[in-house]
């Protein structure tokens, strides 16, 4: 049998060695381009690599060198629902996560977290993450006070996290709930009602609804308290909501939603009630969420750029950044069909 056959066994660094005439340690060193290895040594070994087949083991090579190249991100969803439940808020984030990763040369490991017995946050001391990502509903307090020890730490990043006692990358909601109220304002909207849960760990809608309150008062506008009702999915509060809206008998011509999806539902019980939008009503959303476009009327909101979060999100997780406390994400207006133009007004 000629030597270059290809073998039928693993193939072995000693054997690539015993092949090229050098060491195995010189092996690994000049198969990762190690500038301390002559460009001949180099060539001689990728040479003998190629003849017989050998491929590096990354995951060896990677333990080797104190890194995985992996980031672990947790999603956590509400208890008793699975990962096809999950809000899509928080599959976009965890897209542009796993996009961002991958550009700095990072794989990604994804848990799905949402019933005490599935609870997981060693990744890092177990060797199998170098940082770790949290994002996902701050409704679940069980796994949120889990993993609350990790989230000060500068290998972890969160979004969506309850606490206010650590680093945190959010939207940039007081510019964004500028842009929805002044919006609604512009297409001469006056008697605006919040929809959204202003409850201690609902930290990203309580700063939406105080800037909700800050711009009409400037204004010389009515702010009224939020109007939220409690339910398992946000759509399903946001038509609780809307019928408590209706049913109190407060007069309202606009509807700023904490969120995109509270506004679907608010949207489906006003389209219910025969109340047009956006000629009676002018509803404004917040998230920027592909699936407004597809609602009746499409959805008009406000956008964090979810790129730039999952860069910020993995960078964070992996060190890369400097410690911030309100690493904030920019947002735009998604002009839809579901407020006044303008010049409409």
């Amino acid at each position: 049998m000629s030597s270059d056959a290809p073998p039928t066994h693993r193939v072995t660094s000693f054997e690539v060695a015993e092949r090229a005439g050098v060491n195995q340690s010189t092996v690994s060193r000049a198969l990762s381009g190690d500038a301390a290895i002559t460009k001949q040594t180099r060539d001689r070994v990728r040479e003998a690599a190629e003849a017989l087949g050998y491929r590096v083991d990354a995951r060896a090579a990677r333990l080797r060198s104190g890194k995985t190249r992996t980031i672990a991100i947790v999603v956590i969803a509400r208890p008793g629902m699975d990962a096809t439940e999950i809000n899509p808020f928080h599959y976009n984030l965890l897209g542009s996560t796993c996009a961002a990763a991958s550009q700095m040369g990072y794989q990604s490991l994804v848990s799905f977290q949402s019933e005490t017995e599935n609870f997981d946050r060693d990744f890092v001391e177990t060797r199998q993450a170098d940082g770790m990502v949290l994002l996902g509903t701050s409704t679940n307090d069980a796994a949120w006070e889990y993993h609350h020890p990790n989230l000060s730490r500068g290998d972890v990043s969160s979004w969506g996290s309850p606490f206010t006692d650590h680093d945190r990358t959010d939207s940039d909601n007081v510019q964004g709930a500028r842009i929805a109220v002044e919006r609604l304002l512009a297409g001469g909207y006056r008697k605006l009602a919040f929809i959204g849960d202003t409850s201690e760990t609902q930290n990203q809608f309580c700063e939406r609804y105080e800037t909700y309150c800050a711009i009409l008062k400037d204004a010389g506008l009515e702010c009224g308290e939020p109007t939220f009702v409690h339910a398992p999915t946000r759509v399903k509060q946001g038509r609780l909501s809307a019928e408590k809206l209706i049913a109190s008998g407060r007069e309202f011509d606009g509807i700023f939603c904490a969120c995109d999806a509270l506004a679907l539902g608010v949207l489906e019980v006003l389209r219910e009630r025969g109340i047009a939008v956006p000629d009676d009503v002018g509803v404004m959303g917040f998230d920027g969420l592909d699936s407004g476009a597809y609602s009746n009327p499409p959805l008009s909101s406000v956008e964090p750029d979810f790129r730039k979060a999952g860069v910020l999100l993995a960078q964070k997780a992996l060190g890369k950044l400097p410690a911030d406390d309100k690493a904030r994400i920019p947002v735009k207006l998604v002009e839809r069909d579901s407020v006044r133009k303008p010049d409409q007004a």
